[in-house]
């Protein structure tokens, strides 16, 4: 079994690349950031202030959370994959991956499925924390106006209202607060690669990081 591990910060573009690597390898693709978002989610439909760490920990028994092959999310079996992109949920999971219970409950999670098939796992500590000894470990950065512009069109396309400047502004707010969070903050692993996708296409930067991936482990569909 092979584990691959993509950090760095919001909207760099993880997700899509994570996916477009295991799809190529045949890897299966676990999105941490989809689940925190779930627990962001679940907190605000029920009234929970998600900076209150003591009340969002005591729901975390009623949550459970389905990440299925064709790349739905699920929260209590009810499909959340666009209702976890919203703003409410983007100026708030913050809070809610700074939170350390949340994090060791869904941290737990994450290490049973990358026990027994081969993952590319994205998110801010998967490197660091969650799977310090991945085979492979990449720290996928880009500028913030890359990656503002990036997420401003994103939103756009989904039908999501927003301006340019407000997402910049958001990123560098979120870029703080996961980099200075007291447990499990965002930071490159000391044998991470560093990856700047600023101006690579999607498809440049998927080729990038599987060329990464062979060099470490050798040839993967041979």
């Amino acid at each position: 079994m092979i584990t691959i591990a993509i950090d760095g910060p919001s909207a760099a573009g993880k997700s899509t690349v994570a996916k477009g690597v295991a799809k190529k390898l045949g890897f299966v693709y676990i999105d941490t950031g989809a689940m925190y978002r779930c627990v962001t989610l679940y907190a605000l439909k029920n009234g929970i202030n998600c900076q209150n760490d003591e009340e969002v920990v005591k729901c975390l028994p009623n949550i459970h959370i389905t990440l299925s092959i064709d790349g739905k999310v699920l929260l209590n079996g009810e499909d959340v994959t666009f209702a976890i992109r919203t703003q409410d949920i983007v100026d708030n999971v913050s809070y809610i991956a700074a939170n350390k219970g949340v994090r060791l409950f869904l941290v737990d999670i994450q290490r049973q499925m990358a026990k027994d098939i081969s993952i590319v796992m994205d998110g801010r500590d998967i490197g660091t924390y969650v799977l310090p000894h991945a085979d492979v470990k990449i720290f996928q950065i880009a500028s913030v106006k890359e990656r503002a512009k990036r997420r401003f069109l994103e939103n756009i396309s989904k039908g999501i209202p927003c301006t340019l400047e407000n997402v910049e502004k958001d990123l560098e707010r979120r870029d703080y607060i996961d980099s200075h969070r007291e447990f499990a903050p965002l930071k490159k692993a000391d044998d991470a690669i560093a990856v700047d996708t600023s101006y690579m296409s999607i498809e440049e930067a998927i080729n990038a990081i599987i060329k990464i991936i062979e060099e470490k482990v050798g040839p993967i569909n041979e």
